[in-house]
């Protein structure tokens, strides 16, 4: 299992494509991000699944 993986995201403000990494050693974790196009903090949810894959969803920070 490979604790870091690398995902490709939208940016949930503008919209670009970007690549980012994530640990996968912690089951469930959310955090802020910077976007490295726009600099918005985007909110990422990361989860991992059982057979060690990360999951990210990314969302405004302004989203409930």
């Amino acid at each position: 299992m490979e604790f870091i993986q690398e995902a490709n995201i939208s940016c949930p403000y503008c919209g670009e494509p970007i690549s980012i990494l994530l640990d996968g050693s912690v089951e469930e974790q959310e955090y802020i991000e910077d976007c490295q196009v726009c600099c918005k903090p985007m909110v990422l949810h990361v989860r991992v699944t059982d057979d060690g894959l990360c999951v990210v969803e990314a969302r405004d920070e302004n989203d409930a």
